[in-house]
This record gives C-alpha cells, sequence and structure tokens, in this order.
C-alpha cells in the first residue's frame, strides 16, 4: 500500500495513560493524523480537548459516525483487546494493540485468523525492543559473537502499591488485567523471546506477599526454564517492592563472554565483558513515562507509530508482528499453567 504524502489516519480506543501516549505521538508525526478517540468512561473527554477532535463512548458509535480511518490503535484493559481487534477489524481497519494482545492464546489466534480473512495488519505494541541496549544486544546475539548460550537471568522488581491497584481500576482485577506477568513484565518476556526464542521445561512458584487486599492475583514468582535454542533461563519477578521500582535487568553467560543490562528499565549496559570485542558507545535511551504515583515503560511510542506508518505506506515489514504477539501471550499462558 503506497499513499505517497496522504496522511494516515488514526483512532484511539481506551483513553489512559497509554491511549493518551498514542494519541500524543499520532498527532506529532507528519505522516499520521488522529481523527477520532473513543472511551466508554465519558468523564476522561475532558482531559482530551486539546487533541481537538471528536470523542465517542464506543467503538460501535465511532464506526456508525462514518468518520474515516485506516487504523484503530487499542488502548484499552487488556481483557478487551481481543474482542476490540475483532470487531475493528470486521470494519476493515487495520490495528495496533498495546501489550499484552490478548490474555489467551486462543483468542489471539482468532484475531490472526480474522486478519489475513479480511487482509489486515496487526501490529503488536512492544516498544521496549526499540531502546538502544535491546537493538545492541539483538545484533550481539545474531552475529554469534558470543557463540553457545549458556545462562540467561531476568530480573523484573517493581513496585506497585495502593497508588496504582485503585479499587476503581481494572488493574488487579483477573479479568481486565490478567495478571502481573501480562500487564508489567510482558515487555521484558518478549525481549527474551525476541532474542533467545522459545522456552520449555517450565517450573514456577507463585507467591502473594502485600497484594491480597488490591489484586485477584500473585505480586511474585520465581520461573525456571529450558530455551529450545539451548541454554537454561530464569525469570524473577515481584511488584512487592517498598515506594518505587527497583530495576528490570538481563544477565547473559555465554561461551565467549557475558553481559548484563539493568537500570529500572533495562536501559543501561551494566557489564560488557566479551572475548575479542569492543563495545561500542550506545545512544542515550528514552526516560520511562512518568505517571505521577509510578513509573511505567520506556518512552519509544513513536518508534511503534512510525513503523505503522511506514508498512501502511509498503516502506518497510511490521517490527512487531502478530505471531510475536501470540508467542508472548502463549509464553505467559504456559507459565501460568506451570504454576498451578
Amino acid at each position: 500500500m503506497d499513499t505517497g504524502e496522504q496522511k494516515i489516519k488514526f483512532a484511539v480506543v481506551g483513553c489512559g495513560h497509554i491511549g493518551r501516549r498514542h494519541a500524543e505521538m499520532i498527532a506529532r508525526n507528519n505522516e499520521s493524523q488522529l481523527v477520532a478517540l473513543i472511551d466508554s468512561n465519558e468523564s476522561v473527554q475532558s482531559a482530551l480537548d486539546h487533541f481537538n477532535v471528536p470523542f465517542f463512548n464506543s467503538l460501535t458509535g465511532f464506526f456508525e459516525s462514518g468518520i474515516d480511518a485506516e487504523v484503530v490503535t487499542i488502548a484499552s484493559p487488556n481483557g478487551f483487546h481481543a474482542a476490540q481487534a475483532l470487531q475493528c477489524l470486521e470494519a476493515r481497519k487495520h490495528v495496533v494493540i498495546e501489550k499484552p494482545m490478548t490474555l489467551k492464546k486462543q483468542d489471539a489466534e482468532k484475531v490472526i485468523y480474522k486478519s489475513l480473512d479480511v487482509h489486515r495488519h496487526v501490529f503488536t505494541v512492544m516498544q521496549n525492543r526499540y531502546s538502544p541496549p535491546s537493538v545492541w544486544i539483538k545484533e550481539l546475539i545474531e552475529s554469534g559473537i558470543l557463540g553457545n548460550i549458556y545462562i540467561v537471568q531476568l530480573n523484573c522488581y517493581w513496585n506497585r502499591d495502593e497508588r496504582y491497584y485503585k479499587p476503581e481500576s481494572w488493574h488487579g482485577k483477573i479479568d481486565t488485567d490478567g495478571g502481573t506477568l501480562y500487564t508489567q513484565f510482558s515487555h521484558f518476556i518478549d525481549i527474551m523471546y525476541w532474542l533467545f526464542g522459545d522456552i520449555e521445561n517450565i517450573k514456577m512458584r507463585l507467591r502473594d506477599f502485600n497484594h491480597q487486599q488490591t489484586t485477584e492475583f500473585e505480586d511474585s514468582g520465581f520461573i525456571h526454564f529450558d530455551f529450545l535454542n539451548g541454554g537454561m533461563g530464569c525469570i524473577n519477578y515481584s511488584t512487592a517492592v517498598w515506594n518505587q521500582n527497583l530495576e528490570s535487568s538481563m544477565t547473559i553467560i555465554a561461551e565467549t563472554g557475558s553481559v548484563k543490562i539493568s537500570g529500572q528499565y533495562m536501559d543501561q549496559v551494566e557489564y560488557c565483558h566479551i572475548k575479542n570485542y569492543t563495545m561500542p558507545v550506545l545512544q542515550p535511551t528514552n526516560p520511562a513515562n512518568d505517571y505521577g504515583s509510578y513509573k511505567g515503560s520506556a518512552q519509544n511510542h513513536h518508534y511503534v507509530i512510525e513503523n505503522v506508518v511506514a508498512v501502511l505506506k509498503g516502506r518497510s515489514s511490521i517490527k512487531t508482528n502478530a505471531l510475536e504477539g501470540l508467542k508472548v501471550v502463549d509464553i505467559i499462558e504456559r507459565i501460568y499453567l506451570s504454576g498451578k
């Protein structure tokens, strides 16, 4: 598809923190145009006035309006992603789906099947892939410089307390949130899958230390497994950290060297010691989205919008496709099943 100088028109459904971030990035992109905002909570409308676009309280209302849009970005609560994606695809729209793509592998398969049936693209949002340390490690792994991978350790230690899990929020509810691995740490599971591939022989221990009154699921877990491509790995995670996020880190022990990226969002290279290798100077990483009482993931959503535009104008391929989004859901689903 080549639209030349024509702008790609977007609507955004779900106008919370992340939805507004998408709307801002669409409005700033010279090749895209925001044409509508959609949210079932009409009280958010006043906070969206500066976008100067029509507001709707349902996808059905938006589609019935006849407003033209090639793309609908879905940034609603996790439990709504599958049904809304299917509704948008039925209306012959391309869709951008915030993480996680769905809460069940079976639903992700339905979305992919529908997209193929109607010849529309599905983009899944994993913006942490665009951070310089992630890009660097991807090149490092694919070059073979590290040789065989022995051990990968992923640590995700964040704070999510009553400032985040508010009673009126969808956060913490099993049907709309899904669980800690879906909402907080799917970005990092995606990075692991992107770098090292699928996993098997999963074992898991779950605990709920201090969220019994605020969530319907665990706040902490230990997971260990084997990679299909060789080597073994583990994920240690918690949202029970007091007051503020501690870190997100990945340590790689390999045949010819060791690497560790860390910081709150795996945005810093802490250690690099590789045989006959000099590490390049990396560009600074974007800071995390600041939501006042807590910080979210890296501010790389503009890269997502740029990729959508480039794909629809025939200049690029999808950076995070629907099959990859499905695989992250599949891995998380299998992890949770192993913990039962």
